[in-house]
């Protein structure tokens, strides 16, 4: 039963019904605008990113830098040392476990962080010109919700 149950939603597949690729599609757009938009203030995504992780709180681990950014830790270790040696961050070992490294803006930082916050508004502004607030509440809703069962899941081929 189960095999004639993959075999008919084979059959119905099509990917404009498929939910990843729509968000992949929005990804890309937005990911290419903000290129654009970053490139014009010497930022680019994974810094932006970082900045975005620090922007509320000022200060956060690399992991959890990474685990916002969806970033492997070695790639965002890279990453926050290059914001370092551009003087947009500093890192520190964090006060209660020196084990640690806190990443925290400098005025840099801040600045270029605001900055990047502006173009990420006028493409935000554009991207939901159609929506009503209740409709982004519930995209959002939605999306932390498969966020949330995607970081339950196991992986396809795990047994």
């Amino acid at each position: 039963m189960a095999d004639t149950l993959q075999e008919d939603t084979d059959r119905d597949f099509t990917f404009r019904s498929w939910p990843f690729y729509w968000l992949a599609q929005a990804d890309g757009r937005y990911l290419r605008h903000m290129e654009v938009a970053l490139k014009a203030i010497a930022l680019d995504v994974p810094r932006w990113r970082v900045l975005m992780s620090l922007h509320e709180e000022g200060c956060a681990s690399v992991s959890e830098i990474a685990e916002h950014a969806i970033s492997k830790l070695s790639t965002m270790t890279r990453i926050v040392q290059r914001m370092e040696a551009d003087g947009l961050v500093t890192l520190r070992p964090r006060p209660s476990d020196a084990r640690v490294t806190e990443v925290l803006l400098t005025a840099k930082g801040v600045s270029a962080g605001q900055q990047a916050w502006q173009a990420a508004r006028r493409i935000y502004a554009h991207a939901f010109r159609d929506m009503s607030e209740k409709e982004i509440e519930t995209l959002n809703t939605l999306l932390c919700k498969l966020s949330g069962s995607l970081k339950s899941a196991k992986p396809a081929n795990a047994a």
